[in-house]
């Protein structure tokens, strides 16, 4: 049997290394991460083969004095933390001492430095775990990392290591990371000798452009909210902006990129009711904490943070974000409204109750301009004997039916999704609001409603249950009649009731009263699909409450106007109104958009008016 036996101190830091530096980009984390902690505020990278081969870092911060050069590749050697009272508050961003010596341990690594007070740089080297003699070096100011031929001296691991452009890929990401939750820095990096990137000094908003791209700011909210010691602000995007994989999702915790379960799962909950559940949501968002609420020394990367009060910073991450994708604001009245339930975009919101009744101060022909505000010649009077131009006659002829025309208002003072003019190919509801033409698509609009009665119907135990006069009889398989048999009393909740007929049919002899009009067999069907796949078994307890928004989804998306319906003005304008005092409209269950603005200005530009 092998006795047991102290490990070589170069193997004790090679298998720590493999903790903290698990390819380029790792290293150049902890690289960044030190020159920020020395307050730099220029950093350029320079990269060769993806990392592989070169790391360059070369920064502007407070350097590191003589006497400490060699204590910075040291293991366990910190200027950070003293005690343990500072590592229950740590403020920067490193912090244990070891990421310089877990580098130095897997590649030829030499530090130069030139603190702030010092006559001139010096530099030492490490090579295999030993450490050069300090020696004098050429300096004006800062410090300067290089790292070469990354696992040379491990060979196992560099073969784990990806092609250079995919290693430069995940360092680009790994910069990215930082400079977002540094904007007063700025960084420049090279790879290969050819600048990739330069950031300049900026704010936080500004950054998240310069690195998400315009598209994602056009499609973000920005939300900033604190409650007590607690602070969330940000960008979160839109549903419409939803991605196929997660490569847009930034977090940070005290300006420390993260990879928390708790927080992930409040933001898949707050984009939940808007989002597929095959997409992924966008953001970047800020978490301000005091250092002694989240402990970051979890594990030697650094990602992954513990909360003291985890459930209070859940629940104030996913309030916050539900609000900001609600779009809410609190009306004079107190109702909660969409953001854009506003008057002109400005001042107290409108609550649906005080919308004007239907009116029209303008027609097809009889408006232009900015502003909804009418073209000259709709004003000039018309003489008793004197004939009507003939552009009057045509405006007359296009003008909306009087049972929606109120001449006496303006139409600056139209509800926000304004007036309907037209249905359009039997989707979509053409409608007029001071700012120009609204597109409402109508299924996508009619389902988010619907989802949000019955999510409330159902949070209140009162869905009111519709009796058909006639039955629907369709056939099922052995596992349909299973299920139904088996979920009868959750059904019966959700005010259904489906039950056998013969050994191979179900009878629908129920179902809510908001879905009256859906089409009976295909709801049934879809209904018992989803129990089976997401095992519920209670409207309001165990899986059922767990999973049930799939499911509303579902039942949302049936009672839903169709395509292809004809919808009379009367009934587009109650769908308009609906809209505005339902919370989330601005997307349907699956993510996308209910409707669009085409202001005037984007009219005229279509036409070239003005050019």
């Amino acid at each position: 049997m092998p006795h047991i036996q102290l490990l070589p101190d170069l193997l004790v830091s090679q298998i720590a290394a493999g903790e903290v530096v698990e390819r380029p980009a790792s290293a150049l984390k902890e690289l960044l991460e030190n020159s920020l902690d020395a307050n730099s505020r220029d950093i350029r990278l320079d990269l060769e083969e993806g990392g592989i081969k070169l790391i360059r870092l070369v920064d502007d911060g407070v350097g590191i004095a003589p006497d400490d050069l060699k204590l910075a590749l040291t293991r366990h050697a910190t200027s950070k933390i003293a005690s343990l009272d500072d590592l229950e508050r740590v403020a920067s961003l490193g912090f244990r001492g070891e990421a310089l010596a877990s580098i130095a341990s897997v590649a030829r690594l030499t530090l130069t430095s030139r603190y702030a007070e010092a006559a001139h740089a010096w530099k030492v080297g490490a090579l295999d775990g030993r450490l050069h003699t300090p020696e004098p070096a050429a300096l004006a100011r800062g410090t300067v990392v290089e790292v070469r031929d990354l696992f040379f001296n491990t060979p196992a691991r560099r073969k784990f290591l990806k092609s250079p452009p995919t290693e430069y890929a995940h360092c680009d990401e790994a910069l990215r990371r930082v400079a977002l939750a540094h904007p007063e820095c700025a960084f420049t990096l090279a790879h290969n000798g050819r600048v990739s990137r330069r950031l300049a000094v900026s704010d936080w908003q500004a950054r998240a452009l310069d690195i998400l791209g315009e598209d994602f700011a056009a499609a973000a909210r920005t939300l900033d909210e604190a409650a007590g010691p607690l602070r969330l602000y940000g960008l979160a995007g839109l549903p419409a902006y939803s991605r196929a994989g997660r490569d847009a999702q930034y977090l940070f915790v005290n300006g420390r990129f993260v990879r928390d379960k708790l927080l992930s799962h409040a933001v898949r909950e707050a984009y939940r009711d808007v989002l597929h559940h095959e997409r992924h949501p966008a953001y970047v968002l800020f978490l301000e904490l005091p250092p002694e609420g989240v402990d970051v020394n979890v594990h030697p990367a650094k990602t992954e943070v513990r909360f003291r009060d985890g459930r209070g910073v859940h629940q104030f991450v996913l309030h916050v974000l539900e609000r900001a994708l609600g779009g809410c604001r609190e009306s004079s009245a107190g109702a909660s409204l969409p953001s854009w339930v506003r008057d002109g975009g400005e001042g107290a919101p409108i609550t649906p109750a005080a919308s004007p009744a239907p009116a029209y101060s303008s027609h097809p022909l009889g408006g232009g301009g900015s502003g909804g505000v009418p073209r000259p010649w709709t004003q000039q009077p018309l003489h008793a004997n004197e004939p009507a131009p003939y552009y009057q006659m045509v405006a007359d002829a296009l003008a909306p039916p009087a049972e929606i025309r109120n001449p006496q208002s303006e139409i600056g003072a139209a509800p926000p999704l304004g007036y309907a003019l037209a249905q359009l190919s039997g989707i979509y509801i053409l409608a007029e609001n001071a700012h120009g033409l609204i597109v409402v698509d109508m299924h996508a609009a009619h389902e988010r409603i619907l989802y949000e009665r019955i999510k409330t119907a159902f949070d209140a135990r009162a869905v009111a249950s519709q009796p058909l006069l006639i039955p629907v009889v369709f056939a099922a398989t052995g596992l349909e009649m299973a299920i139904a048999e088996e979920a009868g009393p959750a059904l019966a909740e959700m005010g259904f009731e489906i039950a056998p007929v013969s050994p191979t049919h179900l009878a629908l002899r129920a179902v809510p009263a908001m879905l009256k009009d859906a089409d009976g067999e295909r709801l049934a069907r879809e209904l018992l699909k989803d129990i089976h796949e997401f095992g519920l078994v209670g409207v309001h307890g165990g899986a059922m409450h767990a999973r049930r928004n799939e499911l509303l989804a579902t039942l949302a998306c049936h009672g839903a106007v169709r395509a292809n319906r004809k919808l009379g003005v009367p009934e587009m304008n109650a769908l308009l109104r609906d809209m505005e005092g339902t919370l989330r409209a601005d997307q349907c269950n699956h993510g996308r958009p209910t409707w669009f603005q085409l202001t005037l200005s984007d009219l005229d530009k279509l036409f070239m008016r003005g050019q």
